[in-house]
């Protein structure tokens, strides 16, 4: 009965988040292989859609949804690869899953669909490079074995492309493809770029009409736009409210504020886990600082969801999902969270990727305490300086989750006219010793202050860097002003 309820009760869920959908598609699985309670789980546009527990090796998953729809299957139990397959749905379509394992995204997809016929063709081709892969997709492996085998992946599947037809699925592939050339070109390990140039040139050319918005998406991934980096310029753009309404992405601007951006999803946990630290930061600090969410969803998706009403800061969208949208402009990888820092003066102060319980936090208190760069270490602030013939103190405060420490060595320096200053004291921790913050500043974040007290400047300079121990790659505090 509870199984009863909880599958009614997310079919009535999917149903308004697909726009209140009557028609469903039907998956069906099946493989000895896979033990009593594996949960089957079929997600449109990152939301879940459908459920089932394995039972006896056999799942059947009823998807609601309205006309042709790439949908990603993935099963959850032991045994079963971290990934997704890929499925084409259509309304009243039977889709069969077969196998003897749990590799499931290698199984026999048996499917009256042509698009799924197409990624079948892919798979077959593909078939021991993607075996290779989704083997790594269980349990631990170094990144560079994943990289090797994924890279594989892609070239076959090029290879492969230019003798299918255009369609859904063929381009799909091919954009994703392109959409992670970009993350493997951030790397410099990308060896295909010219094939992908020349697959997306004649990919347009013999492509039919009505898949001129995927080509244009295409387009703009194998041939990005400059992506603003740390120092330059910000690029505005036109983004629309859950009412429609019509924005400037950096309109705060003209307030003399600083701008947040924050590109997300909701099919990313970390970029949930960001919303209550992000609602207090702006909260608290609406008039130094202005926090703009770009969600990446589709529409639907972002304006129902349950967590949509708990955001404070804007929430806004600019209807592209990532594709040739304002994220290409600032994001170096289709990664989320990415977060842009925007100074008054419409400068990319500091870019970062994922998050940390207590940066916003400390990222605010960078913004109101001494001009600083604290990017490579966002818990940590300056919030004065006092420097006089016989010391330079500096008082900082961190913030960090309830359950962490944090430790300063005592080879930690000032950098300054060219000069290294000692540590010579601190006060309100100790040296070389875990700390543990201890004043709530909000749900599991603490924050404490202390001081550090270093050698005399020789001449007072006008910035200077604090370095958290004498490590090439240490965390360091830089361009903090004097004054």
């Amino acid at each position: 009965m509870k199984k009863l309820l909880s599958t009614i009760t997310l079919a009535l869920v999917a149903i308004a988040a697909l726009g209140q959908s009557t028609k469903y598609a039907t998956i069906k699985g099946y493989s000895p292989a896979l033990k009593d309670g594996t949960i089957a789980k079929s997600y449109i546009d990152n939301t879940q859609v459908a459920t089932d527990t394995v039972m006896g090796g056999h799942f059947t998953l009823n998807v609601p949804l309205d006309e042709l729809t790439r949908s990603d299957f993935a099963l959850s139990g032991e045994g079963c690869p971290n990934t997704w397959l890929c499925l084409y749905l259509k309304p009243d379509a039977v889709i069969e899953l077969s196998g003897t394992d749990c590799l499931y995204p290698l199984w026999k997809v048996d499917s009256p669909i042509a698009e799924q016929q197409t990624l079948n063709r892919i798979t077959k081709h593909c078939f021991d490079a993607y075996k290779e892969f989704v083997l790594l997709c269980i349990g631990e492996t170094s990144w560079t074995k994943f990289h090797h085998a994924e890279l594989k992946v892609f070239k076959q599947t090029m290879d492969i492309l230019p003798t299918l037809p255009v369609d859904a699925a063929s381009l799909y592939k091919l954009e994703y493809v392109a959409q992670q050339s970009k993350v493997y070109d951030a790397l410099d390990v990308f060896p295909y770029t010219q094939q992908l140039k020349e697959l997306e040139a004649t990919t347009a050319a013999r492509a039919p009409k009505g898949f001129e918005h995927d080509l244009a998406a295409i387009h703009a991934l194998v041939y990005p736009p400059h992506i603003v980096q740390t120092g330059e310029e910000a690029v505005d753009g036109e983004v629309f409210d859950l009412q429609g309404n019509k924005h400037q992405l950096l309109e705060s601007l003209a307030d003399g504020r600083y701008v947040l951006l924050d590109f997300w999803s909701y099919g990313c946990g970390v970029s949930l886990a960001t919303i209550p630290e992000l609602n207090a930061v702006y909260l608290q600090n609406k008039d130094k600082l202005d926090v703009v969410g770009i969600n990446l969803d589709k529409l639907s998706t972002w304006q129902q969801h349950p967590q949509t009403p708990k955001i404070d800061y804007k929430n806004w969208n600019d209807g592209k999902m990532r594709r040739g949208g304002i994220d290409g402009h600032y994001c170096d990888m289709p990664a989320t969270p990415y977060l842009i820092l925007i100074s008054p003066q419409g400068r990319v102060v500091w870019k970062n990727m994922g998050y940390g319980q207590g940066w916003f936090f400390g990222m605010a208190e960078a913004i109101k305490g001494p001009k600083q760069d604290n990017s490579s270490y966002l818990w940590m602030a300056v919030r004065k300086t006092e420097a006089n013939s016989e010391s330079t103190k500096v008082h900082f405060r961190i913030y960090l989750a309830n359950s962490d420490c944090f430790s300063i060595p005592k080879k930690s320096y000032l950098e300054a006219n060219g000069k290294r200053y000692k540590l010579t004291a601190a006060d309100g921790i100790k040296i070389d010793a875990d700390n543990k913050p201890e004043t709530n500043a909000f749900g599991t974040i603490n924050y404490t202050d202390f001081t550090l007290t270093f050698e005399p400047f020789d001449t007072l300079p006008t910035t200077y860097t604090f370095k958290k121990g004498d490590a090439e790659d240490a965390p360091a505090i830089r361009n903090i002003e004097l004054k």
